[in-house]
């Protein structure tokens, strides 16, 4: 299940995890962000060294800010507490594993 984070709880979930952390940032009335949570759920369920987490940016704004979302859904690859890589708009499973190298 993916973890839902929210200001208070990125730094420690996300900065300070020992596993890389994809965090998706998404909002509810985003249609490609909805069609995108079926694959995010697939690859978490398939890559336990992975942690997926996701981010609401009507509800947490100053992170979408903090990182520059300007566009959703945005998936933004997290390792050592330091953003490796991102990816913007719906991507299907094979295109966002190839670009995580799993």
């Amino acid at each position: 299940m993916m973890e839902h984070i929210t200001a208070q709880t990125f730094d420690p979930t996300v900065l300070q995890s020992d596993k890389p952390v994809l965090v998706d940032f998404w909002a509810t009335w985003c249609a490609p962000c909805q069609m995108l949570a079926p694959v995010l759920e697939e690859i978490e369920a398939e890559h336990p060294e992975l942690l997926v987490a996701k981010v609401n940016v009507d509800e947490s704004a100053d992170l979408a800010i903090r990182y520059r979302i300007s566009s959703i859904p945005a998936l933004l690859l997290f390792r050592d507490g330091k953003l490796e890589s991102q990816m913007v708009g719906y991507a299907d499973k094979a295109t966002i594993c190839k670009q995580l190298g799993l």
